[in-house]
């Protein structure tokens, strides 16, 4: 009997044991954190401040920075439960003109304000007026398609006339000049660019204007100019006619070159081709210039970059923000999110995504502004 009744005992106490590991498992699964900041959720989650952040943020435009985005955003929504952040990238055009509308909170724009939107913007952003925040840097690759060439070096006027259609076949003596070892077909290139307006297409064509003059005459801007080729929407759509169709040659952001996409070596006045790579990217905007004035933190790039290991095709993606006269409803949850992405961890996503940070002296005079935002 002694020994039935300690056996019974054992029982309970084991089972007095799981209920209680099941109970602390619940609780640590249920604290999610909400949505009010210095939690053990907010702490896990990069030591992100929700701060009053809540409901629905509103933003769109640029379709290079989506990647960065979405990585932003589901680290951000784990910590701030009370927050949902809904990004359309529309593209650079589409998402200023919502922003100079009032229909978002922010705008991402791969391009700075031009002095009439800012003008503009004097009727949405009370007793102030946008500004631009550089948040997202990168390479603008060019991806290709061509049946037996791994390897493909390109330099500025070659890539003018391939998008100006005065070069249309792969095997053409220019492109033979560049790549002796390259096994060129003799096939037609298919020449692809965005369809809508895009601050890509406007980085895109100030590099070959700036470095292949006499070969791009176009002004440039956020819409393709030159005749000819074909066009497909947002850097998506590009980097899928690339993986789609054999000939082919197009621009977009690096991080949508995936699954083993091809991308050209650009010659520039360095030594060496140089290849599409973050860090190369990192090294050719960080000699970039502030000249926006007074909380505008425009950059001015250098397209010609004569450095080795500098790659010239790069732009930077803009977060744009009224500096005072920011909705209160939209502006605890705009400041947060803004300050998560320019804070050292939310950079830190950027280079496994596949984008550059933003180079320090750069990114402080963010974070200082975004503080400042009323």
């Amino acid at each position: 009997m002694k020994l039935q009744r300690m056996n019974r005992r054992a029982l309970a106490l084991g089972a007095l044991a799981v209920s209680g590991a099941l109970a602390l498992t619940a609780c640590g699964s249920d604290d999610t954190g909400g949505g009010s900041g210095g939690d053990a959720s907010a702490t896990a989650n990069s030591n992100i401040k929700c701060d009053d952040a809540k409901g629905q943020l509103q933003a769109s435009g640029s379709s290079a920075q989506k990647n960065a985005i979405d990585a932003w955003v589901k680290q951000y929504v784990s910590a701030c439960r009370d927050v949902q952040i809904n990004y359309n990238p529309t593209g650079s055009g589409a998402g200023i003109t919502a922003f100079l509308q009032g229909q978002t909170a922010f705008a991402g724009s791969d391009s700075a304000l031009k002095p009439d939107e800012i003008e503009q913007s004097k009727k949405v952003c009370k007793d102030g007026q946008a500004i631009d925040l550089p948040m997202v840097g990168g390479p603008i690759a060019v991806g290709f398609n061509v049946p037996g060439v791994d390897t493909l070096v390109l330099d500025a006027p070659t890539l003018a006339k391939i998008f100006d259609s005065k070069i249309s076949n792969w095997n053409d003596p220019a492109i033979a000049k560049l790549n002796p070892e390259a096994k060129l077909p003799d096939l037609k290139i298919q020449a692809f660019h965005r369809s809508d307006e895009s601050g890509t297409t406007d980085n895109f064509t100030k590099y070959l204007k700036d470095a292949a003059p006499d070969d791009w005459k176009y002004e440039g801007g956020k819409s393709w100019e030159a005749k000819g080729g074909q066009s497909a929407s947002g850097s998506s759509g590009l980097a899928q006619q690339v993986k789609q169709v054999s000939g082919s040659i197009s621009y977009f952001e690096l991080s949508y070159a995936k699954d083993g996409m091809k991308t050209v070596d650009v010659k520039t006045e360095a030594a060496e081709p140089v290849k599409a790579t973050v860090e190369n990217a990192t090294a050719a905007i960080g000699a970039a210039k502030v000249v926006g004035t007074g909380k505008d933190l425009a950059l001015e790039l250098d397209y010609t970059p004569t450095a080795d290991g500098a790659y010239p095709l790069v732009l930077v993606t803009y977060e744009v923000v009224c500096d005072k006269g920011n909705k209160a409803e939209s502006l605890p949850a705009a400041k947060s999110f803004l300050n998560y992405m320019a804070s050292e961890d939310g950079q830190g996503l950027l280079k496994e995504a596949g984008y550059a940070p933003m180079p320090t002296e750069i990114i402080t005079k963010v974070r200082e502004t975004v503080s400042g935002l009323s």
